[in-house]
């Protein structure tokens, strides 16, 4: 399966939920690839300063922000388990292709009104991508929930009133999240035992089953 993170909207974590997601299937025993097709390469610099750390290798990191991603990733994929692409932050011709790599699109979102509103277009894109490619499944993602607040609570209700469904597994603002993104690791290795270890368990196990985003738009 292809998995790619999109969203036009910058800082909503997606290459942190890249990585993780990457990590948490290498770690169930599958072979693992992550596409940075995100010009600013933050997943490549991620995986340079895991190297650099002194951590073991768990999956493969390539760069790959060319338009002719949609052509070259499917072949990709044939030699691994999944795939996972950091999408660019931007609507473009290189979010497209990733649109049409993709068998599965997972939309980043933060507890924002911003975010929920900058969400159109890459819906919008997704339904277009449909016309090419029927059997492509979406659903947002919520991120970076602050617990015990109100617009964190509000969030799912504010994305019931989307055409896309919203999985049912969270990762909330952590503090390990950040430590990560600094010294190359995975939460799981930085607190095994941690709550943010186990939202990323959660969200692999539930996108596993990927009935949830069966709906079309």
């Amino acid at each position: 399966m292809i998995i790619s993170l999109l969203n036009q909207k910058g800082g909503v974590g997606k290459t942190t939920l890249a990585t993780h997601l990457a990590g948490q299937l290498a770690s169930e025993g599958a072979s693992v690839l992550l596409i940075d097709a995100d010009p600013q390469g933050s997943a490549l610099d991620w995986s340079q300063r895991r190297s650099q750390s002194g951590y073991a290798r768990l999956f493969t990191v390539v760069g790959l922000a060319r338009e002719t991603l949609h052509q070259e990733a499917p072949a990709m994929a044939r030699g691994v388990d999944h795939v996972i692409i950091d999408g660019p932050p931007r609507v473009t011709a290189l979010a497209r292709s990733a649109l049409l790599a993709s068998d599965l699109v997972l939309i980043p979102v933060q507890p924002s009104p911003y975010d929920i509103w900058a969400s159109a277009e890459m819906v919008t894109l997704i339904q277009e991508a449909r016309i090419f490619k029927p059997a492509l499944q979406a659903a947002f993602v919520i991120n970076r929930r602050v617990s015990h607040t109100v617009i964190g609570r509000e969030v799912r209700q504010a994305l019931s009133e989307q055409t896309l469904p919203a999985i049912a597994a969270e990762v909330r603002q952590r503090i390990v999240f950040a430590d990560s993104v600094a010294s190359g690791a995975l939460a799981c290795e930085l607190e095994p035992e941690g709550r943010a270890a186990d939202e990323i368990r959660l969200l692999a196990a539930e996108l596993r089953t990927v009935e949830w985003c069966g709906r079309s738009s």
